[in-house]
């Protein structure tokens, strides 16, 4: 019998304690899911890094056996997208998005997130006090990513809105999922047919637009596609901006020396990642035959999570994992992924951190939390990782 996951309070609220007494159990366990079915989780940073890259783990739930655990399911309309693809038709669709989302265009959105960042500022400078997840880590990331997808201003409340319902579920209003599902079946392919109507210069008017000789994105490709970095390029971003605030007020002392050498911003963001990502697990997988960790057989068909905070926290990868240190060496962190799954947002995610988190040292100074450390709280999610509010004084 698959043995108790530590209870989804303790996960959440501690998720690097509880890593921590699995990591040291064992290399692998099979638990029970939150939904109460079978899974395996893989906690160490070697095989988590040599299972987000090997073939034989599959994302598609064709490969998964009946009444196992696969976690969050879609309709097909929004299911058809890279969290749920292998190769070939993961190969064909990354490469097509890939031609759309260039390093050119991320780099081209940085002086539009920097004058965004410094109005969000603006906003709340004369209060003395905000919530940096409601006044700046959320806003932010919305909206670029309604800016790079080419999103209507009055839409855009609806679209955080639902993308909220989806990462972190309301126990109280379990409804509330289902229809922001609803909403966004209606919403995407209505968008969509107005970039056909009338292109813009957005990422979503370029996905209609692209091709590799005669191939192009399906209806349901193209509605996944947008859902996809709608929900993940306002959730990872939202998340890591957050707690890499947390971080700072919780590391004065390492705050004071980033905001002495601002130069420092994008290695310090990459620590912040691996210290508290924004992720607690990778997208289940499912393996296509027999696959062994540490000794430990796993079955063809059944659930896998690779545990991404558990292996950026290895001590037998990171050296005192758990010390948050901006001059770390030891690089190499998972928390966005690896292998052809590899985060594609990842370089956007990348620079709204460094802007959001560099604009925040250079403008608030004396930036300090506004409540006890310990009234702090956690989204009620096993995968995301990240703070309903961060109240501050300043």
């Amino acid at each position: 019998m698959p043995t108790e996951l530590p209870d989804l309070a303790s996960l959440i609220a501690a998720p690097h304690e509880t890593y921590v007494r699995l990591r040291e159990a064992g290399p692998v366990h099979r638990v029970t899911g939150p939904d109460g079915l079978p899974a395996w989780i893989v906690t160490r940073y070697a095989d988590v890094r040599r299972l987000l890259a090997d073939p034989r783990l599959s994302l598609d739930k064709a490969h998964r056996l009946p009444g196992h655990y696969q976690g969050f399911s879609l309709p097909p309309a929004l299911d058809a997208n890279l969290l749920n693809m292998d190769p070939p038709d993961h190969t064909r669709i990354r490469r097509l998005v890939a031609k759309a989302f260039t390093p050119g265009r991320v780099e081209g959105m940085r002086g539009g997130i920097q004058a965004l960042a410094d109005r969000l500022l603006d906003e709340v400078a004369d209060r003395g006090r905000a919530d940096l997840v409601a006044d700046y880590a959320a806003p932010l990331p919305i909206t670029v990513v309604c800016d790079l997808l080419g999103v209507p201003q009055d839409s855009r409340p609806d679209f955080r809105a639902w993308t909220d319902a989806l990462v972190a579920p309301d126990p109280a209003n379990p409804a509330a999922t289902k229809q922001a599902v609803v909403a966004m079946l209606g919403y995407f392919p209505q968008l969509i047919d107005d970039k056909r109507r009338t292109p813009g210069n957005d990422l979503l008017t370029d996905l209609v637009e692209v091709r590799d000789g005669g191939d192009r994105l399906t209806e349901d490709e193209l509605t996944s596609l947008a859902f996809l970095i709608l929900s993940a390029g306002y959730e990872n971003t939202v998340q890591l901006i957050g707690t890499a605030a947390l971080a700072l007020l919780d590391h004065p002392e390492q705050a004071a020396a980033l905001r002495a050498d601002p130069d420092r911003i994008e290695a310090a963001v990459e620590e912040f990642a691996r210290h508290d990502g924004p992720a607690l697990l990778a997208i289940r997988r499912f393996p296509v035959e027999d696959v062994e960790v540490g000794g430990v057989r796993i079955p063809a068909g059944e659930t896998v999570m690779l545990s991404l905070a558990s292996a950026n926290r290895d001590p037998e990868r990171f050296a005192e994992p758990d010390r948050l240190d901006l001059d770390r060496q030891d690089g190499g962190h998972l928390a966005l992924g690896h292998g052809i799954h590899y985060c594609v947002g990842a370089p956007l995610a990348r620079l709204e951190t460094q802007i959001a988190v560099g604009t925040l040292l250079r403008r608030f100074p004396g930036l300090a939390l506004d409540v006890p450390r310990e009234e702090l709280r956690w989204r009620p999610s096993m995968r995301a990782r990240g703070l309903v509010a961060l109240p501050v004084r300043f």
